[in-house]
């Protein structure tokens, strides 16, 4: 077992792993994201590999039939990330939104929750999770989509707001579902994938929920419209 010294330092050694590894990963992201076309399909088309062939691994115990929900589950995700990014006027926009908010609701959750602690969120599924962490990702999500919103240069409203609300609640809940997937196959990561951050599931699960959402919304709010306005 480890000692205390060790146990201390555990939550500071896997910090500087997540913020090295987020360093490398995230500008690399956005900047595919901001060219999009052929570079952006491709790396989707990427982590959609990692992202089933670890959805194999974790459930390799369950029905072939429960198994193969893994297909809509990352299909639909993927196709929404393309649907909005092909917009040619708020494509761009609308994609940072949708990745911002959802790393930002990640982060803000992750720093909250190892701040403040307190009640947990879902003991049974993933009781590392608290009320505080939740509430600190959301906030934290509200005033990242407000930024994103005003460098596109729209204008900030309630609306929009709520509906960058919606996303992160959408992303703080497949964060949740991939913790009872995980507990269901009994490990802590669904891989070693990434250093500090598990595998790509650990990093993808939140946007999994929020980007079909996101594209719903932005079908609905029409073609050069940003779906965080669809609610007027």
């Amino acid at each position: 077992m480890p000692g205390a010294a060790e146990v201390a330092a555990w939550p500071s050694r896997e910090l500087r792993l997540r913020t090295a590894s987020a360093l490398v990963l995230a500008p690399l992201a956005l900047l595919v994201a901001w060219i999009g076309g052929v570079p952006w399909a491709a790396l989707l088309a990427g982590f959609s590999v990692l992202l089933v062939i670890e959805w194999v691994g974790l459930t390799t115990r369950w029905p072939l039939a429960a198994r193969l929900v893994g297909l809509p589950y990352i299909g639909c995700a993927v196709a929404g990330l393309l649907f909005l990014r092909a917009d040619p006027a708020v494509g761009r926009s609308a994609t940072l939104f949708v990745v911002l908010v959802v790393w930002a609701s990640d982060i803000g959750a992750f720093v909250a929750g190892r701040a403040i602690g307190g009640p947990r969120l879902a003991p049974a599924i993933s009781p590392g999770k608290t009320w505080s962490g939740a509430a600190g990702g959301l906030i934290t999500a509200v005033v990242v989509a407000a930024l994103v919103i005003e460098v596109a240069g729209y204008a900030v409203t309630a609306a929009s707001l709520g509906v960058a609300t919606l996303i992160a609640v959408a992303s703080q809940a497949g964060d949740l579902v991939e913790s009872a997937i995980k507990r269901s196959a009994g490990v802590k990561d669904s891989s070693k994938l990434i250093p500090g951050h598990g595998g790509a599931f650990d990093r993808l699960d939140g946007m999994l929920t929020a980007a079909p959402i996101a594209a719903v919304l932005a079908w609905i709010a029409g073609p050069g419209e940003p779906f965080w306005s669809v609610w007027r």
